[in-house]
């Protein structure tokens, strides 16, 4: 019973992601990409100190690590800017694989910088990750230059983002480290919002999409963490790819944009190869 309400929480959660890429799509084609950054952020850390802070208290805030709390956080805000850069050139299924190749840059960085070994299988992995990718931007397919890099330098921002969150695990609870998230996010992207304050007020209906940003961020990290709360991390390592799925499904629904036979089976290689590394992770060297 535990391990089927997990699921159904960590499912919940990644639709409100694929959701959260889909508004901000769709949104990028009305606003500059600073503002949906810091509507993004904005409303994810009002929907914290409602839901969070007041249980947590100072404990939400207080650390010991302000300055590696804050530069995970970067990493994160950096990884949602090049997604929201990828989104507005290139469709959401192609943008979400591509960014799903962080596993791969993790494991390639988990070896110099948390002393992690990498064991064949795991290098076999990482090759087959980079050759999914070759298959998405392949000649011909339409996504190239530097909108194929937008992606990518989402995935490693992402990447850095995890070794950094490992590096935490250990002294942050959770919900700080989110709050930590969106607090910086709020404050890093309202300096820019002057110059990217639009002159015509949004809709009503645009208003209610802007908000709707954070609110998939939010609650989905929120059932994400509930999630694990109540079922094992391998029991639910393996659905986190179906997000793909829905990304292929928002895209079509929304954009009229399906991959093609080739970039699906790139996608495919691309989240074996990132499951394969999820589930045989490398232990830390004695």
């Amino acid at each position: 019973m535990h391990n089927l309400r997990g699921t159904l929480l960590f499912l919940t959660a990644i639709f409100l992601f694929a959701a959260s890429d889909a508004t901000a799509k769709y949104m990028t084609a009305f606003f500059a990409i600073p503002l949906l950054l810091w509507a993004r952020y904005a409303t994810n850390l009002l929907f914290m100190l409602a839901v969070t802070a007041p249980g947590m208290r100072r404990e939400i805030v207080c650390t010991t690590r302000p300055w590696l709390m804050t530069g995970r956080a970067l990493t994160q805000v950096a990884s949602t800017l090049f997604m929201f850069l990828a989104l507005h050139v290139l469709p959401l299924a192609e943008s979400t694989a591509l960014v799903f190749i962080s596993p791969v840059l993790v494991a390639l960085f988990a070896g110099p910088l948390l002393g992690e070994r990498l064991r064949l299988a795991n290098w076999l992995a990482t090759v087959a990750g980079f050759a999914g990718v070759l298959l998405i931007v392949r000649p011909g397919s339409g996504i190239a230059g530097i909108g194929a890099i937008y992606p990518l330098c989402s995935a490693l921002c992402f990447a850095l983002y995890q070794i950094l969150t490992r590096k935490l695990a250990a002294s942050e609870p959770p919900l700080r480290q989110l709050f930590y998230l969106a607090l910086v996010g709020t404050l890093t992207t309202s300096c820019l919002l002057p110059a990217f304050w639009p002159a015509i007020m949004p809709t009503p209906l645009q208003i209610l999409l802007l908000l709707s940003l954070g609110f998939y961020g939010g609650a989905g990290h929120f059932l994400l963490i509930r999630a694990f709360h109540v079922s094992p991390a391998s029991t639910l390592a393996p659905i986190f790819y179906v997000q793909l799925i829905w990304a292929m499904l928002l895209g079509w629904i929304v954009f009229g944009q399906f991959p093609d036979f080739v970039a699906i089976v790139g996608m495919l290689v691309i989240g074996a190869s990132g499951l394969s590394l999820i589930m045989h992770r490398p232990r830390l060297q004695a």
